[in-house]
């Protein structure tokens, strides 16, 4: 998952609070840094939306390849 379809994910899942949730949710599993923070720091975006998803009880069926403007090619 690349930055750009992490915080495309973000809003479409969290509409108007994921600014907020970005800059101000703590997330434990990431040492304790916002999602924002933790961007910054280097970790990886995938990591990141599924603590994410974790910490607002995001069902399993809207994790997997949110934010892919289109299907993977095989």
């Amino acid at each position: 998952m690349r930055r750009s379809e992490f915080l495309r994910a973000v809003e479409a899942e969290f509409h108007t609070r994921a600014s907020s949730l970005l800059q101000d949710l703590v997330l434990t599993p990431l040492g304790g840094r916002t999602a924002a923070e933790a961007l910054d720091a280097g970790v990886p975006p995938r990591e990141i939306w599924y603590a994410l998803c974790d910490e607002m009880d995001v069902p399993l069926s809207r994790r997997h390849g949110a934010g892919r403007l289109e299907p993977r090619k095989r």
